[in-house]
Formats: C-alpha cells, sequence, structure tokens
C-alpha cells in the first residue's frame, strides 16, 4: 500500500517519509519507535508536581493576548474535580478557536514554575472520547526530519495499522511453543503500547521474527551446502607434522586444536565451510598454511584471496618463511590486479599447469583469465571486505565445490557469530604466540597532547621506530572528534615536523593507499595520520606507538583491532588513547587498559553499545535488526533452535509469504558459501 493511500498524507509528506526512507504503508508500521515518553499515569490537578504530568480535565474559555517580548500567548484554565492549573500555549493561534469548552481532554505537559506561579506551557492535548495518540499512554517517539513531525508520523502510523491486512508470519505450533503474540498485536503494542508488560511481549515477539528470520537462512545455506559434494583431502599426518616439527617455535594449542578441526573437515566429502577467528597476531595465517600444505600433498591447489595487494603480498612472504626449512615446500605464485599483461603470463601458465600449488592474491584470483588446474581449498582473508559474489566467483574456478576457510581479525561475540554466521562453522585462536609482549595502553586527555606528541618525535628521531596516529573521520565535520587531514597539516607544520609524515584514508585511490602503506612498511615515513582503514593492514614490525585520537568515539572491539597493529616486533610497544574532551567517559577506555582478549572487549562491546561498534562494515543488510538485541543469549539460543527445528519439520515456507520473502532476501545478504 502507498503511503498516499493512508488518511491525511499527501505527496508533500509522503516525500518526506522518503527522505526518512519509508516508502510504503508497511515499511511505515516496520519503522519501530526510537524510544517512548511515558504519559500513561494520570493525575489529578490537586496531586501534580513539578515534571511532566498527564490530567484529564476540562478547559474554560480560552483568551489571547501578546507577551512583554511580543509573543502570541493562548491562555485557559484546565480543571478537573479537584482544581485548576493555568495553560499556556506561544505562538499557536489556531488552540482558541479549537479549543471546545467544557469537552474532557487528556492533557499531558510540563508542570514548572512561571515567573511567580506555577503553570504548564505548551501542552499536548486530545479529545478524551478519541483514542490518544500523543497523550495518556507511553508515546512513541520516531526520527522525524524537517518538515515531518512526530505527530503526523503517529497519525500516520494509526491510519496504516488501521488500514493493512496483518498475515500471520510465523506457524502456529511455533507461536504457541515459544509463547509469543500474534505479528498483528505486537505492532499494535510496539507503536501503541497499552502497558509496559505488553510493549515487551511485543519486543519478544518481533525480536524473536528478526532472529529467526536471520538464523533460517543461514540454517537453509548449510543444509543446502551440506547436499553439495567436494574433494576429499585425506589427512598426510607425517608431512603436516614433519611441517609443524620444522617450525622455529611451537604452535599455540589453539592453533593446534584450530588446524585439526579444519584438516577433519577436509577429510569429508561434504565442502568445508569453517570461519577462522583471532585476534591480529595470532597465527591464522600459519593454521591456514598447514591446511594448503596438506592439500598441496594431495595434488590440489590453494587458493588465498586478500583484500589488498600489500596484505596479500605479505601472505605470500609469510608463506614463504613458513615452508623455507620444510623439506618439500609447496609452490607458491602471487597474482595481482596491478602486474602487467606480460607479467601475469608466467603466473597463469603456472597456476593452470598445476605447477603452482599455492596461489595467493587479491581480487585479481577471480578475473575470467584465470584457471586453475584443480583448486580444493580457498583462504578467503578478512572475507567480510568481499562481496557473496566475489566469494562465488572464486569458488566457480573449482571443477567441485571447495572446501572453503574465512578468516577475520575481528573478535565476534558468540551470539553474534551464532546469528550472522550460522551457517558457518566456527574455530578459535584466543591464545597468543609466546614471546609477545604486551602493548602499554594509557588513556590521555587532551591536556596532554602537545607533551606527548613533542615526547613521541624525540623518541622516534632517535630510535627510528615509527608511529601510527588514526582519526575517526577524514574531514572536519559537525563533531569535535579529530580528522585525518587537518591533524596531518597541524601535525607536519608543528609538533611532528621533524619526522616524514603520511596520509591514509579511505577517499584515496588503491593505488595510492598501497604506495603510502608501503613507504611506511620500507620506513620511508616516520609516521602516518589514518582513519580506520589501517585496522586491517600489513604487519610493520617497526611500528613500535599507535595515538587514538577521540577514542571515546570508537567501539572497544575497534581499538583492540587497532591497537593489534602493533607490537608486531620484539620492541616494547605502546598505544595512546587521546579523549575528545577532558570529561569524557573513560569508563570503557580503562577497560580497554586492563583487558588485552578481543572476545571479552567483543562482548563488553555487545551488551554496552550493541553490533554496530564491533563489527561496523559488515555486509548490508545484515544486521537490519529494528527491535532484537544480540546481547540477549536466551532469545538467540531459543531463535536458533526453533529454526533447526522448522527444517526438520520440513514446513513449507511458501504458506507465509512475507517471511518467504524475507528468508530469500536474508539468504542472499548472509551466504558465505
Amino acid at each position: 500500500m502507498q503511503l498516499t493511500e493512508l488518511r491525511g498524507v499527501g505527496e508533500t509528506l509522503a516525500k518526506k517519509f522518503r527522505i526518512l526512507g519509508i516508502f510504503s504503508a508497511q515499511e511505515l508500521v516496520d519503522a519501530v519507535p526510537r524510544r517512548y515518553d511515558d504519559y500513561s499515569e494520570i493525575t489529578s490537578v490537586s496531586k501534580i508536581k513539578p515534571g511532566l504530568v498527564t490530567l484529564k480535565i476540562r478547559f474554560g474559555t480560552p483568551t489571547q493576548r501578546y507577551s512583554r517580548g511580543g509573543l502570541h500567548m493562548t491562555e485557559a484554565l484546565a480543571s478537573d474535580e479537584t482544581g485548576s492549573v493555568k495553560v499556556t500555549w506561544f505562538n499557536q493561534r489556531y488552540r482558541a478557536q479549537s479549543l471546545k469548552v467544557g469537552e474532557e481532554y487528556y492533557l499531558s505537559g510540563e508542570f514548572s514554575p512561571n515567573h511567580r506561579y506555577f503553570s504548564i506551557v505548551n501542552p499536548t492535548i486530545e479529545l478524551a472520547k478519541s483514542f490518544p495518540l500523543h497523550t495518556a499512554r507511553m508515546v512513541p517517539v520516531y526520527r522525524t526530519t524537517k518538515g515531518l513531525g512526530i505527530a503526523q508520523i503517529r497519525k500516520a502510523v494509526r491510519s496504516a495499522l488501521d488500514t493493512l491486512q496483518f498475515e500471520e508470519t510465523l506457524p502456529s505450533w511455533l507461536l504457541k511453543q515459544e509463547q509469543l503474540m500474534l505479528r498483528k498485536e505486537a505492532l499494535e503494542q510496539m507503536h501503541f503500547p497499552s502497558s509496559k508488560e505488553k510493549l515487551q511481549e511485543a519486543r519478544k515477539r518481533l525480536g524473536f521474527e528478526e532472529v529467526f528470520q536471520l538464523t533460517l537462512a543461514s540454517e537453509l545455506n548449510k543444509a543446502e551446502r551440506s547436499k553439495e559434494k567436494s574433494l576429499s583431502i585425506a589427512l598426510n599426518e607425517e608431512a603436516v607434522a614433519s611441517f609443524v616439527d620444522s617450525l622455529p617455535f611451537k604452535l599455540t594449542n589453539d592453533q593446534r586444536k584450530a588446524a585439526w578441526e579444519i584438516l577433519q573437515d577436509m577429510e569429508g566429502d561434504t565442502p568445508m565451510n569453517r570461519l577462522l577467528e583471532g585476534d591480529v597476531g595470532s597465527g591464522k595465517t600459519l593454521v591456514a598454511a598447514i591446511a594448503a600444505l596438506n592439500t598441496s600433498m594431495q595434488g590440489f591447489q590453494t587458493a588465498f584471496m586478500a583484500p589488498t595487494e600489500l596484505l596479500a603480498r605479505q601472505h605470500a612472504e609469510s608463506l614463504q618463511k613458513h615452508f623455507s626449512s620444510h623439506d618439500s615446500p609447496p609452490e607458491i605464485e602471487f597474482l595481482s590486479g596491478s602486474m602487467s599483461k606480460g607479467d601475469r603470463r608466467h603466473p597463469l601458465e603456472r597456476i593452470e599447469s598445476g605447477v603452482a600449488q599455492i596461489i595467493i592474491g587479491t581480487h585479481a584470483l577471480f578475473q575470467e583469465s584465470v584457471t586453475f588446474h584443480d583448486l580444493a581449498l580457498v583462504v578467503v582473508d578478512e572475507q567480510h571486505r568481499f562481496g557473496v559474489d566475489q566469494r562465488k566467483a572464486l569458488q566457480s574456478k573449482a571443477k567441485k565445490m571447495p572446501h572453503v576457510l574465512h578468516m577475520t581479525a575481528t573478535p565476534i561475540p558468540r551470539s553474534l557469530a551464532l546469528t550472522l554466521y550460522g551457517e558457518l562453522d566456527v574455530s578459535r585462536i584466543e591464545e597468543l604466540p609466546p614471546g609477545r609482549q604486551p602493548i602499554g595502553t594509557h588513556v590521555i586527555i587532551p591536556e596532554q597532547r602537545e607533551k606527548l606528541y613533542k615526547k613521541l618525535a624525540e623518541h622516534c628521531q632517535g630510535s627510528k621506530e615509527q608511529l601510527y596516529i588514526v582519526c575517526p573521520q577524514i574531514d572536519e565535520g559537525v563533531s569535535k572528534r579529530a580528522n585525518a587531514t587537518t591533524l596531518h597539516d597541524e601535525l607536519s607544520k608543528k609538533w611532528l615536523k621533524s619526522l616524514k609524515i603520511g596520509l591514509l584514508h579511505g577517499r584515496m585511490k588503491a593505488d595510492e593507499k598501497e604506495r603510502v602503506m608501503r613507504e611506511f612498511s620500507a620506513g620511508q615515513l616516520d609516521a602516518i595520520v589514518a582513519t580506520t582503514v589501517i585496522e586491517v593492514g600489513v604487519d610493520v614490525p617497526n611500528a613500535t606507538t599507535m595515538i587514538i585520537e577521540s577514542a571515546d568515539s570508537f567501539g572497544l572491539a575497534q581499538l583492540h583491532q587497532l591497537r593489534g597493529r602493533v607490537g608486531r616486533g620484539s620492541k616494547q610497544s605502546r598505544c595512546y588513547l587521546v579523549l575528545s574532551e577532558n570529561d569524557a567517559p573513560k569508563k570503557r577506555l580503562q577497560l580497554l587498559s586492563n583487558e588485552t582478549n578481543g572476545f571479552v572487549l567483543a562482548e563488553y562491546d555487545l551488551d554496552e553499545r550493541g553490533p554496530g561498534a564491533i563489527y561496523g562494515r559488515m555486509q548490508s543488510g545484515a544486521l537490519d535488526l529494528r527491535v532484537a538485541k544480540l546481547s540477549d543469549r536466551a532469545l538467540i539460543k531459543s531463535a536458533k533452535a526453533a529454526a533447526q527445528q522448522y527444517i526438520t519439520r520440513g514446513d513449507d515456507l511458501l504458506e507465509y509469504k512475507q517471511l518467504h520473502s524475507r528468508v530469500s532476501e536474508l539468504r542472499k545478504i548472509v551466504n558465505l558459501n
């Protein structure tokens, strides 16, 4: 149903709703309130106290006059059987004509001192005989835009709720089992709750449905993938053990466990679909190397894809180093989009012939010109940086569905992983390799900035150590948060003028970003001012200091990942968290100072700030949760169990058109095959 079909909504208002991303009556109903103002407690005039009040009163004859400042005033006496109170509206001339003297009204507003007496100024009123939208209840508060006020939105929502036909989207057995409201009642209570208890019931119902849809989409993808057949990669225990023994260090227990889980998956003829999580520097690449080595020992190829050429080159160098002391190192090939046609010819021939056993590169790996001899394993680093179509394009290069290992350095709480990555098996590396020094983390107030920068300038000059400086935004905005462009100019002319400083942000072209990071990696730059584009980047062992400006505007998980960009070498590293203001909240940042486990920090962020603080760049729509909170572990657990039960029962999704439509859409979004 079009918005213009609703009572009181013309084309002018419809255009305003479109600014808010609302294009239909159904989308209007789905746009749940941001919060509620509680006007549900109705009191008598004799018992009112300063603050928000709701009364049930009748008005006397209104009067109009001008204040000394020239404001038009409409005044009236509001009375019930216990007493009277003065009410004033400023610059609302229509009030005098619209008030129905003697009729009963609900009135909600602020009761406060006005000069020498108490009054209620600019209250909201509604006739008591009508369904109250703005008074005498828990009143919904929505996101607004210029020319579209909250009162207009409430009226439009009320009209939509009265006009639309609401089909149930969940099976009756599931509603009964989970003790859920009907969808129509839930939407009604979500917008115009009759009580706090009913609002909670509505949130439970709609939140359950959101998580159920996400997990059902993941479970259906997983069930479909389980029907696919892949190459069975037998475990060559002797070769793997020989490789592990040749390393100059011991694997951590988490690395051993993750490698074992991956190798066991690949022995089956069902395609592996596993997510390997671990902090920066936890040794994920080495685990992937073990899987790739075992794959090559069976005569098959591995494609290892990274989001940037610099990171891909680092992986290639890292694997070469790991295999350098092994008796039978696999043949490694590198491929990138920046290579000329002539430079690509030889690598392409080696890949097609099967001589190249581990092929490492960027998006170039799935270009049409690339033909694999026998691709069996696909490793995708920082998988959320690639779209579904890009990952599928690489997998299509295999003769059979390949085994897929996704890797991420972003610590993901279990409830979030269950919801968004329900189709994946998950391995975690929480231990850091022995010998890694903890990064000293300190909270700095703005007044200490000058002293800090001058001290670091001297330190970098004397030690040749390098420095990262991170800002939350590129250019100056309306907020007081630091921005990379201005700070780069200031530091170059002021506190760090003795150092060579680079600038890096997301609006730069890919080759520019690569050049700056290459120069920093080579030690040609002493410092780099950047946005969070460095969150996933190359290892620079000589970078020992990280300064994060306006640190209070970042999530803890993101701060932890940024912090992980230093401490890659043997030298003591430091991270300074600079507050945007002296009195900015410090509690979260103090937690970061004392905690080194990224998963602990991510769980805290999820509870306190929601999923966006952990993973701000998720695929569009995947976390479009209006009601559900991913910190609600019980809800996640019951919704996931219900999705699995739904599949086991074999219910026909087509019986529920809206559910089918949404789940089909989500299957494309969360698809990680």
